[in-house]
């Protein structure tokens, strides 16, 4: 049966519709017969008692550079559409996480994806805690002798924001670097959260792993590979993407982690897995799923649509 779907996402036209995997999951659900409505976030609101959003129908095509039709700008109650799409991409900031609260106010009677409870209580760096077995020493904390300590400790290390994304201010210190009280400076100067360290794992170089989760059940991988001389391996940064196949240890990961996603509504899940250690499971605005089909042929959108049908039919 069709259903009407919202998307709360960035603007759609500037996506890459060759990457893009909101682009991706929207054209699929078009073309199982699906109505579609985009709007941004800053266009969501509570007002009496309903939860509104001002925006578009939408309809998309594969044509770069013509790759979506917008209608008339309309304001909708958004307890009359079936599923919402929570797809704005991190930083994971008090203005996401308001986002969260105003939609759980109609979910589940309609199925917001990801569950945004979840979504709040679960950020990407923040989960992994939850499995000290599968992630390497990692430390939260926003005081210097505590990050000095970790690497004294773990020598060469991982520092970034803990509400960070797409690797903006990721940064690699080995044992002498001299940066630390710099980089602590500047990081509690630009707000008051803390910091995340985690041991460097020399493997990043031959690649990080992206794991594809659909309602717990881990469905293909990517392998991201960082440029030479670069840590990040994210592929906006430059990364390159390559096929890789689920080892035992990712099976191991995802079997152990998989059930809670499943119990928490947590339909579409990225993890990152280095060396056979979880690092991050990406919750918020997962990425990969373009990327995966091309290389493994599988329609990683359609299977995450049939998980989302079935949890609306039930």
């Amino acid at each position: 049966m069709p259903l009407k779907v919202a998307f709360q996402m960035d603007p759609i036209g500037a996506v890459n519709i060759d990457a893009d995997s909101t682009f991706r999951l929207a054209e699929e659900a078009q073309a199982r017969g699906h109505e579609l409505f985009f709007y941004t976030p800053d266009h969501l609101a509570f007002q009496h008692g309903t939860v509104t959003a001002r925006g578009q129908s939408m309809t998309v095509r594969r044509v770069r550079g013509d790759h979506v039709t917008l209608g008339e700008v309309t304001e909708v109650d958004l307890a009359n559409w079936d599923v919402v799409w929570l797809r704005q991409d991190p930083p994971f900031d008090m203005g996401y996480i308001t986002t969260t609260h105003i939609l759980e106010r109609i979910h589940p009677d309609t199925l917001v994806v990801n569950d945004p409870f979840w979504v709040r209580n679960y950020p990407e760096k923040l989960l992994v805690l939850q499995f000290p077995d599968l992630i390497p020493p990692t430390t939260i904390a926003r005081d210097l002798e505590t990050l000095r300590a970790f690497r004294h400790n773990h020598g060469d290390m991982i520092l970034k924001p803990l509400y960070g994304n797409g690797g903006a201010g990721v940064f690699k210190l080995d044992k002498s670097d001299r940066n630390l009280s710099s980089l602590h400076e500047m990081f509690t100067g630009m707000n008051r959260e803390p910091l995340i360290a985690q041991k460097f794992l020399p493997d990043v170089a031959a690649g990080d792993k992206r794991v594809i989760l659909v309602d717990g059940e881990a469905v293909g991988a990517i392998n991201r590979v960082p440029q030479e001389g670069e840590t990040r391996s994210n592929l906006h940064v430059g990364g390159r993407a390559e096929r890789a196949e689920l080892t035992a240890r990712d099976r191991e990961i995802c079997a152990a982690i998989g059930p809670l996603l499943r119990e928490k509504g947590q339909i579409f899940v990225g993890i990152d897995v280095i060396g056979g250690w979880l690092t991050e499971i990406n919750v918020t605005s997962p990425t990969g799923i373009q990327e995966l089909e091309r290389f493994d042929g599988v329609n990683i959108a359609g299977r995450i649509w049939d998980a989302v049908e079935g949890r609306r039919a039930r």
